[in-house]
């Protein structure tokens, strides 16, 4: 039987392989010589990021990308966005010719503003099928089991939900879409949105601040993927509203994290280093403060956050500007 094959050996990766393999159909996991394979094949848990959580028994390690790759048609990248591209253009020789390729990346390139689709089909031409993966899962949560729903975007019905039902196993749940812009935009804004609300209670600005940065960034995320052609009602979804929620209110988030790393004076550089892992947020600022302002989008929330991230604009200035801002329909 083809196996699953996750490209990623980090906290999501091997979250979402263990999912996988829960199902009991075989897995296949695949992560870079620092990722550490031998040692992942011979603990059976990746003590590196999910702790004391054991592999299921279909779960294999396999360290060459090749052999890996070979081992099943349905293949689910897990590497940051700015490094899709470089992965798909590694993987396109080695892909089998019924081979189908997902992702769990969210962000646009920032070098081009592109949405990770765009980027997959530059790549892989426009047979391969394409998936998606998004919503509000944080990874020590899927890896325990717990209660998770997240939603697969695909414009091909039949791999979307192959892969949702795949994933859908004990206590996870996987909604299949059609809407894969609406989906990426969601992941994408939904991290500059968390930074913000780090900041806010980073300061002691309290509850009432939070919720209006969640529900204003949740109308700039509407805007922005409305004019990029999503539908509306995908971004009141999982992989939109459930995300920006998830993401802005638990300190799991590194995005929030990093808000209120900032928040208390700590500088970028530093901030991203104690966290340890990448911070999405820090990248898709600048990417959509560069495609808001190509399509005239109004994103005043995210723009302030690149102002504060790029531009050195302190914290309570932001607050004084925002709240100086002209009075305005709320719609």
């Amino acid at each position: 039987m083809p196996a699953i094959v996750v490209l990623g050996a980090g906290s999501w990766g091997t979250a979402l392989a263990i999912q996988f393999a829960r199902s009991g159909r075989p897995t296949v996991l695949w992560g870079r010589a620092e990722d550490n394979p031998a040692e992942l094949a011979r603990a059976r848990r990746n003590e590196q990021y999910l702790p004391g959580i054991e592999f299921p028994p279909t779960l294999v390690i396999e360290p060459d990308l090749a052999r890996a790759v070979a081992s099943g048609d349905d293949l689910v990248l897990v590497v940051p966005s700015s490094a899709l591209r470089a992965v798909l253009q590694q993987l396109r020789p080695l892909l089998q010719p019924a081979a189908r390729v997902a992702w769990a990346s969210k962000g646009f390139e920032l070098s081009t503003g592109k949405l990770p689709h765009q980027v997959a089909r530059e790549v892989l031409g426009p047979d391969v099928p394409i998936a998606v993966l998004s919503g509000p899962t944080f990874a020590r949560e899927v890896g325990e089991g717990l209660p998770t729903a997240l939603a697969v975007a695909s414009p091909d019905a039949d791999f979307a939900l192959k892969l949702a039902k795949r994933l859908s196993a004990g206590s996870f749940r996987a909604y299949t879409q059609s809407d894969i812009i609406g989906v990426e935009i969601g992941g994408a804004v939904k991290n500059v949105i968390a930074i913000a609300t780090g900041g806010s209670d980073g300061m002691g600005y309290g509850s009432n601040s939070r919720v209006f940065l969640i529900t204003r960034g949740l109308a700039e995320m509407v805007r922005l993927g409305v004019a990029l052609g999503a539908k509306q009602e995908t971004l009141m979804g999982l992989a939109g509203l459930g995300d920006l929620v998830l993401t802005c209110t638990d300190d799991q988030s590194r995005n929030r994290r990093f808000g209120r790393a900032l928040a208390s004076g700590k500088p970028i550089d530093q901030a991203i280093a104690e966290i340890g892992q990448v911070v999405e947020g820090y990248y898709a600022a600048k990417a959509v403060h560069m495609v808001a302002k190509k399509l005239g989008v109004d994103m005043p929330i995210c723009e302030y956050v690149y102002q504060v991230l790029y531009e050195g604009m302190p914290i309570p200035d932001v607050v004084q500007s925002m709240l100086s801002r002209e009075v305005s329909s709320e719609n």
